[in-house]
This record gives structure tokens, sequence and C-alpha cells, in this order.
């Protein structure tokens, strides 16, 4: 189970260039520090996911206390979360989640290619330790 403390928690490929980047944006966006965030090669996940979950790195994984949602649904539920302009997000759903999940899966599966991997998982900076889990 999730304490207070991480009452939301965004599971992402670690060493993915692209998901870093994605982790990086909703950092600098989530200025009430109120999301987490955690690689799904870290202990974290291994605390939060079931084993087939820790082992989908090609998905973001949005855990809730009261729901868990991966691909298409993850990121438009945390970018939605932020509040503000980016509740516009929430407009990609009238596209059927199958088409929007087709799309993320092919991002997905190009994105060492196109974007590049990182050796090992990031290391949190300062000002990220309350929110970048391990």
């Amino acid at each position: 189970m999730i304490s207070r403390d991480e009452t939301l928690i965004i599971f992402f490929d670690g060493v993915c260039h692209l998901c870093n980047g994605f982790v990086d944006f909703m950092i600098q966006k989530d200025r009430q520090k109120k999301l987490h965030f955690a690689p799904l090669q870290g202990t974290t996940a291994k605390q939060h996911l079931n084993e087939e979950q820790q082992k989908t790195l090609s998905s973001v994984i949005v855990v809730t206390p009261e729901m868990t949602l991966t691909k298409s649904d993850a990121v438009i539920f945390s970018l939605v979360y932020l509040g503000g302009i980016y509740k516009i997000a929430n407009v990609l759903r009238i596209l059927p989640k199958s088409f929007r999940d087709f799309i993320y899966d092919f991002v997905a599966s190009n994105r060492y290619t196109w974007f590049g991997e990182r050796d090992s998982c990031r290391i949190p900076t300062a000002g990220e330790k309350d929110q970048l889990l391990p």
C-alpha cells in the first residue's frame, strides 16, 4: 500500500531519455510537489508493483490508493493531475483507448532509437529527493 506521503507514484523506465524527460517536465510543472516518481527498475517498484508490471519497461504506470493506470491513460491522468492548462489533456480521452495505446506503444517501441538510453537510472538532485523515490 502507498503511504500518505506517497499518495501518487508515477513509475517510469529509469534508463529511457524520453521517460526521464517526461519526469523532468512533470517535476518542473508540479509546483506543489504532490507527485512522486520511481524507476521501474528500483526498490519502490518492487514494493508497489507486481512482477509483470515491474518487467513492463515500455509503459508509464501511475499508482494511487484507488487505481493503477498504464500507457496513455497514465500519461493523460498525470497531465490532468497537474491542473491548470494541463487539464486540456482530458480531450485526448475522446480518442478510443485502443488507438491511444497503439500510438503509445509505437513511440515506446522506438524510444531508445529516437531518444537514446542511459547507462543507469538517474540519481535525484537535491531538489528532487522528496519526489524521486529509489
